[in-house]
């Protein structure tokens, strides 16, 4: 049986993929989409060698996104998850990551899994993915959330996010672990509805078709950093399932 406290990945699942309109819990961004269940994270830190093999075993199975709500700061064998990274890429299957809750520009502190050395990237399909909270304006911004122009794509709601939890319960969650399935689930929509689009593609779409802010925010939840939300990720925009189905239908 699935014990209680192994909540985390039921609770990413749930923001991808609840049963929508039911009338119970939460609906999930995608609907017409299946879940692989790969347990490669105990609670605590990962191993290199089993993200690397389980993000293989992701692409060799039929994956067409990976999401990956999980990492850290320190990765022994980071070149073993940033092949399988490149693995993915190579075959067409998006990663996207969860920037991480450490309140850090992850383009001076690292973050792992990444997907570039020395910002030459490896990976054209990877998306890491910020966090936002449930307030609008200059403390929209989740203080936990990591941030960095050069290495976080874009941002999604990650603070007080309700989802499924195990044994027909749900709960409020907050993290960068939540902020990534939002896009992960915006992928399997956009990849759903337009399946000739490449990885590539749709990782540009997500990018390019967000909602894009000026607004100044506290960053890292230091009253004293404020900051352009532009400046805090590669596209500076907050992630749109509305938008992407539209740019993506665009595209011949």
């Amino acid at each position: 049986p699935v014990k209680k406290s192994e909540s985390h990945g039921t609770h990413v699942a749930g923001i991808i993929a609840a049963e929508r309109n039911n009338g119970k819990g939460a609906n999930g961004v995608a609907n017409n989409v299946e879940i692989m269940s790969i347990r490669a994270v105990p609670n605590g830190d990962e191993y290199d060698k089993d993200i690397a093999l389980a993000i293989r075993y992701a692409v060799d199975n039929g994956a067409s996104v990976i999401n990956g709500s999980f990492g850290k700061s320190f990765s022994p064998h980071a070149e073993w998850v940033r092949d399988a990274i490149k693995y993915a890429s190579d075959n067409d299957v998006i990663f996207v990551h969860a920037a991480g809750n450490s309140s850090e520009n992850v383009d001076v502190e690292p973050n792992f899994p990444d997907d570039n050395v020395n910002y030459v990237e490896v990976s054209n399909t990877y998306i890491r993915v910020g966090s936002l909270a449930p307030k609008y304006g200059s403390k929209m911004v989740s203080g936990f959330s990591n941030y960095g122009k050069q290495n976080v794509d874009v941002f999604a709601p990650g603070s007080e996010i309700y989802s499924t939890t195990p044994q027909n319960e749900y709960d409020s969650k907050g993290g960068t672990s939540m902020a990534a399935p939002g896009v992960a689930g915006i992928v399997a929509l956009v990849r759903s509805q337009y399946p000739n689009l490449t990885a590539a593609q749709v990782k540009q779409v997500i990018l390019d078709s967000g909602l894009p802010l000026n607004t100044k925010v506290v960053v890292g939840g230091d009253a004293s950093n404020i900051a352009p939300f532009s400046d805090l990720s590669k596209s500076g925009k907050i992630a749109n399932a509305f938008n992407a189905l539209i740019m993506a239908s665009k595209i011949k």
